[in-house]
């Protein structure tokens, strides 16, 4: 008889046996056609987290079908609860007794440099786990406009743990077993579709999917804060931050003087260097809110104060 190994408490190979259970894999299949991902068990009733690109095309499809596959091999109907496509993140519940459940963490306290660990089903290769590195901490990503997520842009955690198709809506952890980000995108050398990890794997922070996680469980939707602008970025190196193209009518930025061709450069304190950028620092800010706007117009420094409305 071997002998049982004991591995420290806080190596990747504990820590990912005590995740492994709270994570699942999703599969969905419409007609003939079929698809993959992750999810993660985020309460005692059922309730997993995923993200819309994995559950979208199942989505008000007839006779689609969606199911969770967890780690002791039971396999049960799912139904999607809610999707925010903005931000690619989605919830689905399933009935189950006493599940495993993740523990969630905190994001806003990660540093470049911080072990992660990555758990899902690259390739329906369900339990996979690989481990890594915080490359960058608010990294604004913008996702491609599949799986119906139309303009979803993220503040996202940059990983070089290595992510594949399959693994998008499983779980980031830090070094104590604690969810601190959900596994969505992946960069890869050319065009070609599917390719594979290089090292640039992003997730969105677990503070930003909480937040979004409760509110499509409470009312299946979510509202975001809007500036009301189409932007474009422009680093010209005089005036870095996003140009204004247009201005919605009645928008929040009409209402605080905000004109085409202005270049925002801050949204409260955080610089603005591209388009993607202040995509994300606007939806950070709460619907109501009051906030300092930096902003350059004809080559002059300029402050305007805006109420942000809802998307």
């Amino acid at each position: 008889v071997q002998p049982s190994i004991d591995r420290p408490a806080g190596s990747v190979a504990a820590v990912a046996g005590r995740v492994l259970p709270a994570v699942v894999s999703l599969e969905f299949r419409v007609g003939d056609q079929g698809g993959f991902g992750s999810g993660v068990v985020i309460d005692g009733h059922g309730y997993l987290l995923t993200n819309n690109h994995v559950v979208a095309p199942a989505a008000d499809v007839p006779h689609a079908t969606l199911e969770a596959v967890f780690s002791d091999g039971a396999r049960l109907p799912a139904r999607i609860v809610g999707r925010d496509p903005k931000t690619d993140l989605a919830v689905v519940k399933v009935e189950v007794a006493n599940p495993t459940v993740a523990q969630l963490g905190r994001s806003s306290t990660l540093k470049p440099g911080d072990p992660v660990i990555a758990i899902g089903s690259p390739l329906g290769l369900a339990g996979t786990v690989t481990s890594g590195i915080v490359s960058a901490v608010d990294r604004p990503v913008r996702l491609e406009a599949d799986g119906g997520n139309g303009n979803a842009v993220i503040d996202a955690i940059q990983t070089d743990a290595a992510i594949n198709p399959g693994n998008s809506g499983g779980a980031l952890v830090d070094g104590a077993g604690a969810v601190v980000g959900i596994n969505t995108a992946i960069r890869t050398l050319g065009a070609v579709e599917g390719g594979g990890s290089i090292g640039l794997g992003f997730a969105i922070p677990i503070d930003t999917a909480r937040t979004i996680a409760q509110e499509l469980i409470r009312t299946g939707h979510y509202q975001h804060a809007d500036l009301g602008v189409n932007a474009a970025s422009v680093t010209d190196g005089k005036s870095d931050g996003a140009r204004v193209q247009n201005v919605q009518q009645g928008s929040a930025a009409a209402e605080a003087g905000i004109l085409e061709n202005d270049v925002i450069t801050k949204v409260g304190n955080r610089t603005v260097g591209t388009a993607d950028a202040l995509t994300v620092a606007v939806r950070e800010r709460a619907i109501g809110e009051r906030v300092p706007i930096s902003l350059v117009r004809d080559g002059r420094p300029l402050v305007v104060t805006v109420t942000l409305k809802s998307d």
